[in-house]
């Protein structure tokens, strides 16, 4: 099997394609107009790699036939793709990408109607924020609904793209290195958001891992990818890849937030020594100049 069989889409899906290629060209077409660096480029295409193959190779067979493949193609959509792009900060990027006549005829005019403010106010507010990205989590894993989600293949993108949408949020408004404004959260929240996420992760994380019973039969329904590996077996590796790899992306998280507050906040302090010498400076000058 060559990489070429495992890139091919397991079920190919245009509004992916269309959307990856034009996430591309907005970024490889800003970078030529923004500063941006090897870094961040590297960070950016890292994580839209990471997206595609989580949501569009052969891969997605194993995703769709293992509950611990499933968790982890959620890890990818969830955090670690989205994490990655955030981390790149290309908004500005992505800005300049767009041709300038349509972002001063369509975006700008679009971004700046009550509507679309009201609606970024409440999902970026840290209340919801943090309650989405959690709950989302914990309503796919609802016994129930997940079980409808992998037999209905719309209902199944639903989910995949809800996890990437939101995941791309949050990692956006708490990696955010800007001070306050024009940042909408202060330093000191970000990294309190990013904590209040990890507890439920780990709790839902052992629950699964130590629950006595199948809670997904679904996969048992439809034919394991791997029937050497039983079911309570996949169970417990997918309640582990939640609790462990998924805590420890938001303990990343973390402390890359805890970084920008201290930078922002070394940052402010000499800001405010500079105008606490000045005035001193300026007075010893004009004493000086009566003196004589």
């Amino acid at each position: 099997m060559t990489l070429l069989y495992w890139l091919e889409p397991w079920e190919p899906s245009p509004a992916i394609v269309v959307v990856m290629v034009i996430a591309a060209l907005l970024f490889a077409r800003g970078v030529r107009k923004a500063k941006v660096s090897a870094a961040r480029q590297a960070s950016f295409w890292f994580g839209l790699a990471a997206l595609y193959v989580a949501l569009h190779t052969r891969l997605d067979y194993f995703f769709e036939h293992e509950f611990f493949m499933h968790r982890a193609q959620h890890l990818v959509l969830h955090h670690l793709g989205p994490f990655f792009i955030a981390l790149s900060y290309p908004g500005a990027a992505m800005r300049a990408g767009i041709p300038f006549a349509w972002r001063q005829r369509f975006v700008r005019p679009a971004l700046q109607t009550r509507y679309v403010r009201a609606t970024l106010d409440v999902l970026f507010h840290p209340v919801v924020a943090v309650v989405l990205f959690v709950g989302l989590i914990y309503f796919w894993l609802l016994s129930p609904v997940h079980f409808v989600a992998m037999l209905d293949w719309r209902l199944y993108r639903v989910m995949n793209w809800s996890m990437v949408i939101d995941g791309l949020m949050f990692w956006w408004l708490v990696l955010d290195s800007r001070p306050t404004p024009p940042a909408r959260l202060s330093p000191g929240k970000r990294v309190l958001l990013i904590v209040a996420a990890i507890p439920p992760q780990i709790a839902l994380g052992a629950f699964i891992f130590f629950s006595p019973r199948e809670l997904y039969p679904v996969y048992s329904i439809c034919g394991r990818a791997f029937t050497w590996l039983s079911p309570m077996r996949d169970q417990q590796i997918g309640g582990l890849v939640l609790w462990i790899p998924g805590s420890m992306m938001s303990v990343i998280g973390a402390v890359l937030a805890l970084r920008h507050w201290m930078r922002l906040s070394a940052r402010a302090r000499l800001r405010d020594e500079r105008h606490t010498h000045v005035p001193t400076s300026a007075g010893t000058q004009i004493v000086a100049h009566a003196d004589r």
